[in-house]
């Protein structure tokens, strides 16, 4: 899949479900009958360095259980 541009300007005009990047209103690929959602749509501005931190944020161990 191709990078997604970090802040789309208009994001909620295409569906970034796939490579074709098809606007909201013609899906080409017949992913589902709904856009898939940018990022930045679902997580805010911040996205990228939120994924970052998910990434690197240390497993739960038995003393975070209770």
């Amino acid at each position: 899949m191709a990078r997604l541009p970090m802040l789309p300007t208009h994001p909620e005009r295409i569906c970034w479900g796939c490579d074709k990047y098809c606007p909201e209103n013609d899906l080409a690929c017949g992913n589902g009958t709904i856009r898939t959602p940018h990022p930045v749509e679902l997580f805010g501005d911040d996205w990228a360095e939120w994924s970052l931190d998910a990434g690197t944020a240390a497993p739960p161990t038995d003393a975070d259980v209770s």
